[in-house]
């Protein structure tokens, strides 16, 4: 299985996810957003908010705020941020991701804020993520094995956010073990599309 993370090429562009936690109405859980089906690049995927960081963001953690509340809705006010994880490359679009981990002190109401860009936002409970029903390892129709994936929420999460999902999952001691040999081909949807110019 590939390596779901690379070195970074000097030119990468700088970029911020917040992985926001908080205890919702099934326990803790933690804040995804669906893409919309009309975008040309990762259209239909699931997501943690976020986007680049801009030249007037403060670094990565304004960055991860400020997407969150244009996404999401979430109100920064509320959000203590818990802290910063280490930065990403992702070769494929070549962005320099910092996670954001945050705890959500003080939930607000989440809704799509880009209906353009962002096509439904869910909170999923930790206890369905690690779920081994759940889980799954995602094909490309190429053959090549793309990594863990989730079946949550009536979503498909694949790719970075699953992969970084698994580590986080990991690292908090919430993982339980899963049949990684259950792989399903990525839904044709999914797959990259031709960039339209």
């Amino acid at each position: 299985m590939p390596a779901p993370f690379s070195a970074p090429v000097p030119e990468a562009r700088a970029a911020a996810v917040l992985i926001l936690f908080g205890e919702g109405p099934n326990g803790p859980d933690v804040l995804l957003t669906e893409r919309a089906a009309t975008l040309n690049k990762h259209a239909g995927q699931v997501a943690f908010p976020g986007g680049r960081i801009d030249p007037e963001d403060d670094g990565p953690v304004a960055a991860a705020l400020r997407e969150a509340w244009e996404e999401a809705g979430v109100e920064p006010a509320g959000v203590e941020v818990i802290g910063v994880l280490p930065e990403l490359y992702l070769s494929h679009s070549e962005h320099l991701v910092t996670p954001v981990a945050g705890w959500w002190r003080e939930p607000s109401e989440v809704a799509p804020g880009h209906p353009g860009e962002v096509a439904a936002v869910a909170r999923v409970s930790l206890a369905e993520l690690v779920d081994p029903v759940n889980r799954l390892t995602v094909r490309h129709p190429s053959g090549l094995r793309l990594g863990p994936a989730f079946r949550v929420g009536g979503m498909l999460v694949w790719g970075f956010t699953a992969a970084l999902l698994t580590q986080v999952l990991i690292a908090g001691g919430w993982d339980r073990p899963w049949d990684a040999g259950r792989v399903e081909d990525l839904p044709p949807e999914m797959v990259a599309r031709p960039s339209r110019g």
